[in-house]
């Protein structure tokens, strides 16, 4: 199953969290699965980087891309079809953050089950797969 892991689930994965349950690491372990993450979410992570005490991560945002390649994590570039999927995601107002809402874009555009925690996303189920 093809798969797309978001930004904060990419960096629990990577980073070893023990805030990633068990059951969501064995999926994105599973080698029957191709997990995948969007550029987007590396983009999101570099301005996170940029703004102090915002995010954290071990080995630096190289590291992370590098780690990506080890842990066979595809890195999906934006394409035209995630941007204009983008015009059906619904937009909801408490929900304006850009890189979740491509993500979601990608998701759809993709026909992939997004795998997330955060809680927002669960409003997207009618148009998107995700997993929690």
């Amino acid at each position: 199953m093809r798969i797309l892991i978001d930004t904060q689930i990419l960096i629990w994965f990577l980073e070893d969290s023990k805030a990633l349950s068990t059951s969501l690491k064995s999926l994105i372990k599973d080698a029957d699965n191709e997990i995948s993450v969007s550029h987007i979410s590396l983009f999101e992570i570099a301005i996170k980087l940029k703004i102090a005490g915002k995010i954290n991560v071990k080995r630096g945002l190289k590291g992370l891309i590098e780690d990506c390649y080890d842990e066979n994590i595809a890195i999906l570039s934006v394409t035209d079809s995630h941007v204009l999927a983008y015009e059906k995601i619904p937009f909801f107002e408490d929900h304006r953050d850009p890189f979740d809402r491509l993500i979601l874009a990608t998701a759809l555009a993709e026909s992939i089950p997004v795998i997330s925690d955060d809680h927002k996303f669960i409003r997207y189920r009618d148009i998107i797969d995700v997993i929690r």
